[in-house]
Protein backbone atom coordinates (compact mmCIF):
# COMPACT_ATOMS: atom_id res chain seq x y z
CA UNK A 1 0.00 0.00 0.00
CA UNK A 2 1.31 3.50 -0.95
CA UNK A 3 2.40 5.31 2.01
CA UNK A 4 1.30 8.61 3.37
CA UNK A 5 4.03 11.15 3.05
CA UNK A 6 1.86 14.56 3.72
CA UNK A 7 0.79 15.96 6.99
CA UNK A 8 -2.38 15.68 5.16
CA UNK A 9 -4.05 18.34 8.27
CA UNK A 10 -1.65 20.82 8.40
CA UNK A 11 -2.15 21.59 4.28
CA UNK A 12 -6.01 21.84 5.03
CA UNK A 13 -4.78 24.26 7.71
CA UNK A 14 -2.43 26.14 5.88
CA UNK A 15 -4.39 27.33 2.94
CA UNK A 16 -7.67 27.77 4.85
CA UNK A 17 -8.08 31.46 5.17
CA UNK A 18 -6.94 31.77 1.48
CA UNK A 19 -9.86 33.86 -0.56
CA UNK A 20 -10.63 31.29 -2.89
CA UNK A 21 -13.61 31.45 -5.35
CA UNK A 22 -13.24 30.25 -9.16
CA UNK A 23 -10.97 32.45 -10.37
CA UNK A 24 -8.72 34.94 -8.60
CA UNK A 25 -5.23 35.12 -6.48
CA UNK A 26 -6.51 33.17 -4.08
CA UNK A 27 -6.96 30.01 -6.73
CA UNK A 28 -3.19 30.77 -7.83
CA UNK A 29 -2.16 31.24 -4.15
CA UNK A 30 -3.71 28.00 -3.42
CA UNK A 31 -2.17 25.89 -6.81
CA UNK A 32 1.32 27.13 -5.76
CA UNK A 33 0.80 25.90 -2.36
CA UNK A 34 0.14 22.61 -3.92
CA UNK A 35 3.14 22.82 -6.11
CA UNK A 36 5.30 23.29 -3.22
CA UNK A 37 4.55 19.17 -2.36
CA UNK A 38 3.66 17.85 -6.02
CA UNK A 39 4.52 19.13 -9.56
CA UNK A 40 1.85 20.27 -10.49
CA UNK A 41 2.07 22.44 -13.75
CA UNK A 42 -0.57 25.81 -13.18
CA UNK A 43 -2.06 26.21 -16.33
CA UNK A 44 -4.72 28.94 -17.34
CA UNK A 45 -7.58 29.81 -19.51
CA UNK A 46 -8.64 33.37 -20.60
CA UNK A 47 -11.88 34.78 -19.70
CA UNK A 48 -14.17 35.27 -22.55
CA UNK A 49 -13.26 31.63 -23.55
CA UNK A 50 -16.16 29.56 -25.06
CA UNK A 51 -16.07 25.92 -23.56
CA UNK A 52 -18.57 23.62 -24.80
CA UNK A 53 -21.74 25.84 -24.19
CA UNK A 54 -20.21 27.80 -21.34
CA UNK A 55 -17.77 31.05 -21.38
CA UNK A 56 -14.95 31.35 -18.79
CA UNK A 57 -16.22 34.82 -16.42
CA UNK A 58 -14.13 37.51 -16.03
CA UNK A 59 -11.45 37.29 -12.97
CA UNK A 60 -12.37 38.32 -10.00
CA UNK A 61 -10.39 39.43 -7.54
CA UNK A 62 -11.40 40.85 -3.69
CA UNK A 63 -8.80 43.28 -1.41
CA UNK A 64 -11.05 44.40 1.35
CA UNK A 65 -14.66 44.38 1.91
CA UNK A 66 -16.89 45.77 5.01
CA UNK A 67 -20.21 46.97 6.70
CA UNK A 68 -19.33 50.16 9.22
CA UNK A 69 -21.95 51.02 11.49
CA UNK A 70 -21.23 55.10 11.48
CA UNK A 71 -23.41 55.76 14.68
CA UNK A 72 -21.72 53.30 16.72
CA UNK A 73 -18.52 53.19 15.05
CA UNK A 74 -18.20 49.85 14.46
CA UNK A 75 -17.46 47.59 11.96
CA UNK A 76 -20.45 45.09 12.21
CA UNK A 77 -19.04 43.08 8.99
CA UNK A 78 -15.61 42.94 8.12
CA UNK A 79 -14.34 40.27 5.05
CA UNK A 80 -10.89 40.23 7.22
CA UNK A 81 -12.39 38.18 9.69
CA UNK A 82 -13.91 35.76 7.28
CA UNK A 83 -13.57 35.31 3.67
CA UNK A 84 -17.27 33.70 3.25
CA UNK A 85 -18.12 37.23 4.51
CA UNK A 86 -18.54 38.43 1.10
CA UNK A 87 -21.00 36.76 -1.36
CA UNK A 88 -18.78 35.21 -3.91
CA UNK A 89 -18.41 37.96 -7.03
CA UNK A 90 -19.79 40.38 -5.67
CA UNK A 91 -19.43 44.28 -7.77
CA UNK A 92 -17.61 46.68 -6.63
CA UNK A 93 -19.56 48.72 -3.97
CA UNK A 94 -19.23 52.32 -2.20
CA UNK A 95 -21.49 53.96 -0.05
CA UNK A 96 -23.93 54.71 2.56
CA UNK A 97 -27.14 53.84 3.20
CA UNK A 98 -29.66 53.01 6.17
CA UNK A 99 -30.33 49.18 7.69
CA UNK A 100 -33.70 48.96 5.09
CA UNK A 101 -31.40 49.05 2.10
CA UNK A 102 -28.88 46.91 3.61
CA UNK A 103 -30.87 44.43 4.83
CA UNK A 104 -31.81 43.49 0.69
CA UNK A 105 -28.08 42.26 0.50
CA UNK A 106 -27.69 40.60 3.91
CA UNK A 107 -27.63 36.43 3.95
CA UNK A 108 -28.25 34.38 7.16
CA UNK A 109 -29.31 30.71 7.99
CA UNK A 110 -32.18 30.99 10.64
CA UNK A 111 -31.53 27.29 11.52
CA UNK A 112 -27.90 27.77 11.92
CA UNK A 113 -27.68 31.15 13.74
CA UNK A 114 -24.28 31.10 14.46
CA UNK A 115 -23.16 29.63 11.14
CA UNK A 116 -22.13 32.35 8.40
CA UNK A 117 -23.72 30.65 4.80
CA UNK A 118 -21.69 30.25 1.73
CA UNK A 119 -23.28 32.15 -0.85
CA UNK A 120 -22.09 32.86 -4.47
CA UNK A 121 -23.36 34.94 -7.76
CA UNK A 122 -20.84 34.53 -10.63
CA UNK A 123 -23.18 34.79 -13.65
CA UNK A 124 -25.41 37.82 -12.09
CA UNK A 125 -24.16 41.35 -11.56
CA UNK A 126 -24.88 42.09 -7.90
CA UNK A 127 -23.51 42.39 -4.30
CA UNK A 128 -23.86 41.41 -0.84
CA UNK A 129 -23.05 39.94 3.05
CA UNK A 130 -23.09 36.81 4.62
CA UNK A 131 -23.54 36.78 8.37
CA UNK A 132 -24.86 34.81 10.99
CA UNK A 133 -28.23 34.98 12.11
CA UNK A 134 -27.22 36.54 15.62
CA UNK A 135 -24.96 38.95 14.41
CA UNK A 136 -27.91 39.97 12.00
CA UNK A 137 -30.44 40.64 15.00
CA UNK A 138 -28.02 42.46 16.71
CA UNK A 139 -27.60 45.30 14.00
CA UNK A 140 -28.54 48.70 14.58
CA UNK A 141 -31.57 49.41 12.58
CA UNK A 142 -31.38 52.69 13.46
CA UNK A 143 -27.85 53.31 12.20
CA UNK A 144 -26.45 54.58 9.32
CA UNK A 145 -23.52 52.05 7.35
CA UNK A 146 -20.73 52.87 5.28
CA UNK A 147 -20.78 49.74 2.55
CA UNK A 148 -17.24 49.18 0.87
CA UNK A 149 -16.50 46.16 -1.92
CA UNK A 150 -13.05 46.90 -2.94
CA UNK A 151 -13.62 44.09 -5.77
CA UNK A 152 -12.59 43.90 -9.27
CA UNK A 153 -13.98 42.33 -12.48
CA UNK A 154 -10.94 41.50 -15.04
CA UNK A 155 -12.59 41.04 -18.55
CA UNK A 156 -9.03 39.87 -19.95
CA UNK A 157 -8.28 37.48 -16.83
CA UNK A 158 -8.02 33.93 -16.36
CA UNK A 159 -9.16 30.76 -14.94
CA UNK A 160 -6.35 28.98 -13.60
CA UNK A 161 -6.30 25.43 -12.47
CA UNK A 162 -3.50 22.54 -12.17
CA UNK A 163 -2.41 19.35 -13.65
CA UNK A 164 -0.15 16.38 -12.62
CA UNK A 165 0.06 13.36 -15.02
CA UNK A 166 2.17 10.91 -13.59
CA UNK A 167 3.68 8.46 -16.69
CA UNK A 168 3.63 4.75 -16.49
CA UNK A 169 4.55 1.75 -18.50
CA UNK A 170 0.44 2.10 -20.00
CA UNK A 171 -1.18 4.93 -21.88
CA UNK A 172 -4.54 3.95 -19.66
CA UNK A 173 -4.77 6.67 -17.47
CA UNK A 174 -6.51 6.91 -13.88
CA UNK A 175 -7.93 10.38 -13.48
CA UNK A 176 -8.41 11.99 -10.36
CA UNK A 177 -10.10 15.00 -10.03
CA UNK A 178 -10.82 17.89 -6.79
CA UNK A 179 -11.89 21.33 -6.83
CA UNK A 180 -10.13 24.06 -5.41
CA UNK A 181 -12.67 27.34 -5.56
CA UNK A 182 -14.34 27.39 -1.87
CA UNK A 183 -13.14 30.12 0.83
CA UNK A 184 -12.30 28.60 4.05
CA UNK A 185 -14.23 25.69 4.57
CA UNK A 186 -12.80 22.35 5.72
CA UNK A 187 -14.64 18.95 4.71
CA UNK A 188 -16.58 20.33 1.20
CA UNK A 189 -13.21 22.17 -0.14
CA UNK A 190 -10.03 21.32 1.47
CA UNK A 191 -10.58 17.43 2.42
CA UNK A 192 -10.14 17.19 -1.36
CA UNK A 193 -7.12 19.03 -2.45
CA UNK A 194 -5.33 17.70 0.60
CA UNK A 195 -6.18 13.63 0.03
CA UNK A 196 -5.71 13.93 -3.70
CA UNK A 197 -1.98 15.63 -3.38
CA UNK A 198 -1.30 13.30 -0.99
CA UNK A 199 -2.40 10.60 -3.09
CA UNK A 200 0.31 11.85 -5.77
CA UNK A 201 2.87 12.13 -3.99
CA UNK A 202 2.74 9.11 -2.92
CA UNK A 203 3.10 7.10 -6.44
CA UNK A 204 4.73 9.61 -8.27
CA UNK A 205 8.41 7.58 -7.94
CA UNK A 206 6.73 4.11 -7.72
CA UNK A 207 7.12 1.91 -10.99
CA UNK A 208 3.51 2.57 -11.98
CA UNK A 209 2.06 0.25 -14.31
CA UNK A 210 -1.43 2.76 -15.19
CA UNK A 211 -0.68 6.65 -15.88
CA UNK A 212 -2.27 8.71 -13.61
CA UNK A 213 -4.04 11.78 -14.11
CA UNK A 214 -4.61 14.70 -11.06
CA UNK A 215 -6.47 17.60 -11.77
CA UNK A 216 -7.40 20.50 -9.47
CA UNK A 217 -9.98 22.76 -10.67
CA UNK A 218 -12.81 24.72 -9.70
CA UNK A 219 -15.88 23.50 -9.74
CA UNK A 220 -17.85 23.28 -12.39
CA UNK A 221 -16.94 25.77 -14.67
CA UNK A 222 -13.60 24.22 -13.98
CA UNK A 223 -14.03 20.56 -15.01
CA UNK A 224 -16.41 22.03 -17.73
CA UNK A 225 -13.33 23.69 -19.26
CA UNK A 226 -10.82 20.95 -18.88
CA UNK A 227 -12.93 18.82 -20.65
CA UNK A 228 -13.05 21.15 -23.46
CA UNK A 229 -9.65 21.10 -24.01
CA UNK A 230 -8.71 17.04 -23.13
CA UNK A 231 -12.12 15.57 -23.87
CA UNK A 232 -10.32 13.44 -27.19
CA UNK A 233 -7.85 12.09 -25.02
CA UNK A 234 -9.52 11.59 -21.85
CA UNK A 235 -12.20 9.41 -24.19
CA UNK A 236 -9.52 7.47 -25.33
CA UNK A 237 -7.22 6.75 -22.24
CA UNK A 238 -9.22 6.81 -18.92
CA UNK A 239 -10.58 3.51 -17.81
CA UNK A 240 -11.42 4.92 -14.25
CA UNK A 241 -11.14 7.30 -11.76
CA UNK A 242 -12.84 9.62 -8.79
CA UNK A 243 -14.44 13.00 -8.45
CA UNK A 244 -12.80 13.69 -4.71
CA UNK A 245 -14.77 16.03 -2.41
CA UNK A 246 -15.92 15.72 1.94
CA UNK A 247 -13.37 13.38 2.88
CA UNK A 248 -12.15 14.71 5.59
CA UNK A 249 -14.46 13.89 8.93
CA UNK A 250 -14.95 10.76 10.60
CA UNK A 251 -19.01 10.10 10.19
CA UNK A 252 -20.70 8.27 7.37
CA UNK A 253 -19.07 6.46 4.68
CA UNK A 254 -20.83 6.76 0.59
CA UNK A 255 -20.25 6.16 -2.44
CA UNK A 256 -21.43 8.01 -5.77
CA UNK A 257 -21.67 5.92 -8.91
CA UNK A 258 -20.88 6.77 -12.24
CA UNK A 259 -23.67 7.20 -14.33
CA UNK A 260 -24.44 3.53 -15.47
CA UNK A 261 -22.95 2.16 -12.42
CA UNK A 262 -21.22 -0.32 -13.84
CA UNK A 263 -17.19 0.30 -14.93
CA UNK A 264 -13.83 -0.87 -12.92
CA UNK A 265 -14.44 2.46 -11.08
CA UNK A 266 -17.71 1.23 -9.15
CA UNK A 267 -16.48 -2.15 -9.09
CA UNK A 268 -13.60 -1.78 -7.51
CA UNK A 269 -15.10 1.65 -5.04
CA UNK A 270 -18.01 -0.90 -3.90
CA UNK A 271 -15.25 -4.18 -3.49
CA UNK A 272 -12.90 -1.45 -1.14
CA UNK A 273 -15.67 -0.40 0.94
CA UNK A 274 -17.48 -3.69 1.38
CA UNK A 275 -13.93 -5.02 2.68
CA UNK A 276 -12.49 -2.22 4.41
CA UNK A 277 -15.33 -0.05 6.12
CA UNK A 278 -17.71 -1.26 8.51
CA UNK A 279 -20.97 0.07 6.37
CA UNK A 280 -21.64 2.73 4.15
CA UNK A 281 -24.68 4.99 2.12
CA UNK A 282 -25.11 3.53 -1.63
CA UNK A 283 -26.25 6.43 -2.95
CA UNK A 284 -28.09 6.62 -6.66
CA UNK A 285 -26.39 8.39 -9.25
CA UNK A 286 -29.47 10.83 -8.65
CA UNK A 287 -27.90 11.67 -5.41
CA UNK A 288 -24.95 13.23 -7.49
CA UNK A 289 -23.53 17.37 -7.49
CA UNK A 290 -20.22 18.13 -7.52
CA UNK A 291 -17.65 17.46 -10.58
CA UNK A 292 -19.09 13.78 -11.36
CA UNK A 293 -22.10 15.40 -12.91
CA UNK A 294 -19.72 16.76 -15.65
CA UNK A 295 -17.48 13.78 -16.12
CA UNK A 296 -20.56 11.37 -16.38
CA UNK A 297 -22.72 14.02 -19.18
CA UNK A 298 -24.08 12.61 -22.02
CA UNK A 299 -21.57 12.77 -24.74
CA UNK A 300 -18.84 12.78 -21.82
CA UNK A 301 -19.65 9.54 -19.86
CA UNK A 302 -15.99 9.04 -18.17
CA UNK A 303 -16.05 6.06 -15.84
CA UNK A 304 -15.74 7.79 -12.91
CA UNK A 305 -17.61 7.94 -9.40
CA UNK A 306 -17.10 8.85 -5.82
CA UNK A 307 -16.34 7.88 -2.18
CA UNK A 308 -16.87 10.31 0.56
CA UNK A 309 -17.18 10.54 3.77
CA UNK A 310 -20.12 12.64 4.90
CA UNK A 311 -21.29 13.17 1.57
CA UNK A 312 -22.28 16.89 0.39
CA UNK A 313 -25.75 18.45 1.22
CA UNK A 314 -25.81 15.57 4.19
CA UNK A 315 -24.53 17.76 7.09
CA UNK A 316 -25.81 20.68 8.46
CA UNK A 317 -22.73 22.17 8.65
CA UNK A 318 -22.36 21.91 4.37
CA UNK A 319 -21.29 25.20 3.15
CA UNK A 320 -21.41 26.72 6.18
CA UNK A 321 -18.97 28.66 8.68
CA UNK A 322 -18.78 25.82 10.81
CA UNK A 323 -17.52 23.37 7.83
CA UNK A 324 -14.57 24.01 10.33
CA UNK A 325 -11.51 21.42 12.20
CA UNK A 326 -14.42 20.47 14.23
CA UNK A 327 -16.02 18.42 11.15
CA UNK A 328 -12.40 17.56 9.56
CA UNK A 329 -9.67 15.46 11.47
CA UNK A 330 -6.28 14.24 11.03
CA UNK A 331 -7.51 10.35 11.08
CA UNK A 332 -10.63 11.37 9.10
CA UNK A 333 -8.23 12.48 6.10
CA UNK A 334 -5.81 9.57 6.61
CA UNK A 335 -8.75 6.79 6.72
CA UNK A 336 -9.89 8.07 3.10
CA UNK A 337 -6.21 8.76 2.06
CA UNK A 338 -5.97 4.86 2.91
CA UNK A 339 -9.08 3.77 0.89
CA UNK A 340 -8.01 5.60 -2.32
Amino acid sequence: MAQEKIDLLKFCKDIFKFPRSISGQGVRDTLKYIRDYIPIEIKEIDSGEKVFDWEIPPEWNIKSAYVHDINNDIKVIDFKDNTLHVLGYSIPVSKEMGFEELKNHLYYLKGLPEAIPYKTSYYEERWGFCLSYNKFKSIDRNSRFRVVIDSSHDQKGVLNYGELIIKGKSNKEIFISTYICHPQMANNELSGPSVVTGLAASIINENNYYTYRFVFVPETIGSIAYLSKNLKSLKKNVIGGFNITCVGDEKSWGYIPSRYGDNISDKISKHVLNHYVDEYINFSWLDRGSDERQYCAPGINLPICCITRTKWNEYPEYHTSLDNFNIVTAKGLSDSFKIF
